[in-house]
């Protein structure tokens, strides 16, 4: 059986590590192609904040779950200290001990082959299948391979390829600035910013997309009105724009679930409501929304709370949960009477635009015949300093 041994740090599995494993797979169909992620790499120090190994096994995972053959490696899980790829090829030959191994590398590691730690070993054990990053890089390339044949008998080959030009520590600092997606499998990207492995900060076209997906068509010019209107609050009073506008985004991914579907999401994220939701089951969109938000996206507890609060509000808000609230309120579809004063109101003294928006809302409430929920009483009485 001829068995790929594709090692790295993989921090994290971009599309560039995926489309060299596509490319030996073609090249030398392997009857099993393992991806070995190690713990702690030989020549490099990882850096600060890194994903555990574990982590960075699952990301695999995800990374090359379509390649042929493929199984993610945990040869170097629990190791201590350094992993060496030669301890791992003593690994793995005790379970593969009459197999193939074709070991994977680049440029830069094959120059410098000799360095490695018991390097003779792994030429005895193994073949090398070379991948080039350049193409200047060819005749630097076949002497080395030559060397090696003649000093160790290795069995050396160089494969055509055309690698992506993409380096993992570029997409880490990418991947901080709300950049970086390109980059990646999508399933990746989803699972790093769900966890916000790298201090992720997701994409906010990207984020638009997988929050419409929950979206009725007719809300989608809601969300974004309220996504625009955040973020020229925010920037007036001083909030980060791209907070508000993530947090604006995600405010209603639950909003078309019908009751039921709310009580089921509640149970899942262990979340309890009181008389009044149960009676009132339209305003548990905000709760459902902001657990499914922390759930899907990682969303920090300051978007959370926003999203929580943006239909009843309460007292004591945030400016966030007050942007949020207010963009709610006020996005330019909204056409209500008194919503001039309103937006008014937002850009000269946002307390004020609350409570009155708030009072608004309650009187609204009562006409129709319900009782107001307790919560947005309370934050009336908060920001109109009066009694209800």
């Amino acid at each position: 059986m001829r068995i790929i041994l594709y090692g790295g740090s993989f921090n994290p599995p971009h599309l560039g590590h995926v489309a060299a494993a596509q490319t030996v797979s073609d090249l030398l169909h392997p009857d099993l192609f393992l991806v070995v992620p190690d713990a702690l790499p030989p020549h490099k120090e990882l850096e600060e904040g890194s994903p555990s190994i574990e982590e960075r096994l699952t990301l695999c995972r995800l990374a090359f779950r379509e390649l042929p053959n493929v199984q993610i490696s945990d040869a170097t899980l629990g190791r201590k200290g350094r992993c060496y790829s030669a301890d791992t090829v003593a690994a793995l030959r005790e379970k593969y001990p009459e197999d193939q191994f074709v070991f994977l590398l680049g440029t830069d590691m094959f120059l410098c082959f000799e360095d490695w730690y018991r390097f003779e070993y792994l030429l005895s054990q193994c073949a090398l299948a070379v991948l080039p990053r350049e193409d200047d890089e060819r005749s630097a390339l076949e002497q080395q391979a030559e060397k090696l044949r003649r000093k160790y008998g290795a069995t050396v080959a160089l494969l055509p390829h055309e690698p992506l030009p993409m380096h993992s520590h570029v997409i880490r600092d990418r991947l901080r600035r709300r950049l970086g997606s390109d980059m990646l499998d999508d399933a990746v990207y989803s699972e790093i910013i769900r966890r916000r492995l790298y201090d992720a900060q997701p994409e906010l076209s990207w984020l638009r997309e997988k929050a419409y997906s929950y979206l009725k068509p007719k809300r989608i010019g809601h969300v974004a009105g309220c996504e625009n209107e955040a973020v020229m609050l925010a920037v007036y009073w001083g909030e980060d724009p791209e907070t508000a506008a993530e947090a604006a985004i995600l405010h209603d991914i639950t909003k078309k679930f019908k009751p039921e579907e709310q009580l089921q999401i509640c149970e899942k994220y262990g979340i309890i409501n009181d008389h009044d939701e149960l009676e009132n089951p339209q305003i548990l969109h905000a709760k459902t929304g902001a657990a499914l938000a922390r759930a899907l996206f990682g969303v920090s507890d300051a978007i959370a709370e926003a999203i929580r609060w943006h239909c009843t509000g309460k007292p004591d808000m945030t400016l966030l949960e007050k942007i949020i609230w207010l963009a709610d309120y006020i996005e330019p579809n909204r056409d209500f009477p008194g919503v001039e004063k309103i937006r008014k109101l937002a850009y000269e003294d946002i307390d004020t635009a609350l409570g009155t928006a708030l009072g608004m809302c309650l009187a609204h409430i009562r006409e129709s015949g319900a009782e107001p929920y307790s919560d947005t009483v309370e934050a009336y009485r908060w920001y109109s300093r009066n009694e209800d």
